[in-house]
């Protein structure tokens, strides 16, 4: 089943949430008779944000359950028509939208790199002008987190990480940055709504304030393992972390769960609290470590005695990439209406200095090694034939506005595991560097 859309401002539809120009635009190509004409719209990055090796791609999900939603209600179009934003021929043409095309796309959890055409939307006009904002509101948001987030995962190696980066966003970014992370590899979140909306892991135990709330920090301990039990995690550095890791064991006994450090030189007293622990008996007592981290101070943590990390604040900002760039360009469009006339597509692209395009519909092979590790992105201009080791890598996502490429989020999380592994060892570099594999166009 879908997940339920999130309501905006109350509301549950995602038609307004786009740009008023999209609508602007559609309502000029009804008056020229262009609205009809055949189009191929596509979603690519320029570029993946500096020093990047990769992006993953994340949010196709959130954006089928958002197309199913768009639709153009009788509230929807008094607003429009008492801002004088379109005219009564245009809400009339609204009033009946639904989205009849196809669209082809990236599966989640896939890598993509410079170039690769994440979505490929083809319908008329009318209808794939429409969604421009919608989907890159999505995308940018989910795919930059994403990125992040596996970046993050692969520093910190089999140690787990929560997510717990709610406080630090908007209140419906942090639930798709907790659904995002946690298909990229992240084993929870802290996010109770990601949990009810889409199955994530959740996790929690306490915060500073529990233990300034009692009269002393044993009292505050005592009342956390009366109301969790000895298996919970412990916040020790509300004031002496030495003394707290004492008194946590004295009350919680050797099967105490984990103990977390939120604060301090985080290399230094891991070791500290990793040795107090085991002169205590308390040798299966996980550390858990926050504040503030993003992939390079995990990578800097690797040789400390941890066992798991909490990320907020640099995973819900795409750890100093808060967007994937990406756009969502016109590459493909016929000179006749879809009315079933030969009216063949042909190649459209921007000349824009600084920001060109490569016109014409677009395919795309990932081609490997005998040994399935990846080489190249290989981009084609009509369906290519695929070599004994190449990866197609689109797959249909709607079919004549029907939604046929719907999946749970733990498919697509185990499909970036896998993805992972198929880049070449540089991918995973946090140096600044290169994408991972070229990005070539093959010519006709």
């Amino acid at each position: 089943m879908p997940a339920i859309p999130f309501g905006y401002m109350g509301r549950t539809g995602t038609a307004l949430l786009t740009d008023q120009y999209e609508l602007t635009m559609l309502q000029a190509a009804l008056r020229s008779g262009t609205v009809g004409r055949r189009a191929v719209f596509e979603v690519f990055a320029r570029h993946l944000p500096a020093g990047r090796r990769y992006g993953v791609v994340a949010g196709t999900g959130r954006f089928l359950d958002a197309l199913e939603s768009c639709r153009f209600d009788q509230e929807t179009l008094d607003f429009l028509s008492s801002r004088g934003i379109v005219d009564d021929n245009t809400c009339a043409w609204l009033e009946s939208y639904r989205f009849s095309g196809n669209i082809d796309g990236y599966a989640e959890g896939d890598c993509y790199f410079p170039g690769s055409p994440l979505m490929v939307v083809e319908s008329t006009f009318g209808e794939a002008v429409l969604l421009e904002t919608l989907t890159l509101s999505i995308l940018n948001h989910d795919c930059a987190i994403a990125s992040a987030a596996s970046r993050m995962v692969s520093a910190a190696g089999d140690r787990p990480i929560i997510e717990m980066g709610s406080r630090r966003t908007h209140e419906q970014a942090a639930v798709a940055a907790a659904r995002a992370s946690y298909l990229a590899g992240f084993a929870s979140t802290s996010n109770l709504e990601a949990g009810r909306s889409y199955q994530v892991p959740t996790a929690g135990t306490s915060a500073h304030a529990f233990t300034l709330l009692h009269d002393s920090e044993r009292g505050a301990f005592q009342a956390q393992i009366a109301s969790l039990g000895v298996g919970t995690t412990l916040l020790v550095d509300t004031y002496d972390v030495k003394r707290a890791v004492r008194a946590a064991v004295e009350l919680a006994g050797p099967d105490l769960g984990a103990v977390r450090i939120d604060s301090g030189d985080l290399p230094v007293l891991a070791r500290q609290v990793r040795e107090l622990l085991d002169s205590l008996g308390a040798t299966k007592t996980r550390i858990v470590v926050t504040g503030d981290l993003d992939e390079h101070a995990i990578a800097a943590l690797a040789v400390a005695p941890i066992n798991g990390y909490g990320v907020g604040t640099a995973l819900v900002t795409g750890s100093g990439a808060p967007t994937a760039a990406l756009v969502y360009k016109l590459v493909a469009r016929s000179d006749g209406p879809d009315d079933g006339g030969d009216h063949p597509l042909r190649p459209v692209a921007k000349r824009s200095v600084g920001k060109p395009s490569r016109g014409g519909r677009k395919w795309a092979v990932r081609h490997r090694d005998s040994e399935g590790i990846a080489i190249e992105e290989r981009i084609f201009s009509s369906p290519p034939t695929l070599g004994p080791h190449d990866r197609s890598v689109l797959r249909p996502l709607v079919r004549n506005g029907e939604i046929v490429g719907r999946e749970p989020l733990v498919e697509a999380r185990a499909r970036h595991e896998r993805a992972v592994t198929e880049l070449p060892p540089t991918a995973l570099q946090l140096s600044r560097g290169d994408p991972a594999i070229p990005t070539v166009f093959e010519e006709e």
